[in-house]
C-alpha cells in the first residue's frame, strides 16, 4: 500500500509542477523564418530558429547570420525556450550587462534562466527570472555566463548599448 502512495505523490507532484511551474506563457508568435519580414523595431535583433539549425538576423527581413558572428545586443525569443551561450565559452552569442526583456504581448511572460562558470568544469546551480504578464523583465547577466535559457515571445535588449552586434 505504501508504495502506491509513493507512486501517486509523484505523480501529483509532477502535475503541481508542470502547471505551476512550466514555461513561459506566451501567445506564441510564429518564428520568424529565412526570408520573410522583420518590423523596423527588431533591426539589428538576432533569434535561433525553434529547431536550432539556424541563427537569424532582422536586416529587414530575416536573414541567417554567418557564424561566428560577434557578440549581440537584441534577441529576440519565440516559442520554445531558446539558449545562448555566454563570455564563459568561445564564441558567445551575448555579453554581459544589465538586460531587459519586453513582451511584444500583453499575455506573455519573459522568464529567463542562467547558468555560469564558477571554475573549469563546475557550474553554479541555475539563477531564475520570472516576469509578470506583459511586463519588462530585468536580468543581470553574469560575467561567465555559461548558457542562458530566454523564453516568451519577448524582445531581449541590453540595457547598456546602442544596440546591434558588437
Amino acid at each position: 500500500m505504501r508504495r502506491w502512495h509513493g507512486v501517486v505523490s509523484a505523480a501529483a507532484a509532477a502535475c503541481l509542477a508542470a502547471t505551476l511551474g512550466g514555461p513561459a506563457a506566451s501567445a506564441d508568435s510564429p518564428a520568424p523564418q529565412p526570408g520573410s519580414s522583420c518590423p523596423a523595431e527588431l533591426s539589428g535583433a538576432m533569434t535561433l530558429l525553434p529547431d536550432r539549425s539556424e541563427f537569424l538576423v532582422c536586416q529587414g527581413s530575416w536573414s541567417p547570420a554567418d557564424v561566428p558572428f560577434p557578440p549581440n545586443d537584441k534577441w529576440l525569443s519565440v516559442g520554445p525556450a531558446m539558449t545562448l551561450h555566454g563570455e564563459g565559452m568561445r564564441n558567445p552569442n551575448l555579453r554581459a550587462g544589465q538586460w531587459t526583456a519586453t513582451p511584444r504581448d500583453p499575455a506573455t511572460t519573459c522568464a529567463a534562466e542562467q547558468l555560469t562558470i564558477v571554475r573549469a568544469g563546475v557550474l553554479a546551480p541555475p539563477q531564475d527570472w520570472r516576469g509578470v504578464p506583459g511586463q519588462p523583465l530585468s536580468v543581470q547577466v553574469l560575467p561567465r555566463l555559461f548558457s542562458i535559457e530566454l523564453s516568451g515571445d519577448c524582445l531581449w535588449s541590453r540595457d547598456d548599448a546602442a544596440g546591434g552586434a558588437g
